[in-house]
């Protein structure tokens, strides 16, 4: 008898890792590249420092649970096609 996994497991079970990956990729991304010179690259004009760091996390976080999520959905499995008619 397969149990199923409850709809909160699943959406902590993407989250949680995005937000630690997204964390380490913030870092990792802002230590190569300021967020204020980017800002103006980019045309925004005058962005902080901590402004640039939260739109940075949340795009990070943003791309690494829609990964995990897209993982978690083709791991379902398909309906097989029955024989030949």
């Amino acid at each position: 008898m397969s149990q199923q996994i409850p709809k909160v497991q699943k959406i902590v079970a993407v989250l949680w890792p995005s937000f630690l990956t997204a964390a380490l990729a913030t870092i990792v991304f802002f230590t190569a590249f300021d967020p204020v010179q980017l800002g103006e690259v980019a045309g925004y004009g005058a962005v902080s420092r901590l402004g640039g760091y939260t739109i940075g996390f949340f795009l990070f976080w943003l791309l690494t649970a829609g990964t995990g999520a897209l993982t978690c959905y083709f791991q379902q499995p398909c309906d097989r096609p029955g024989p030949p008619a």
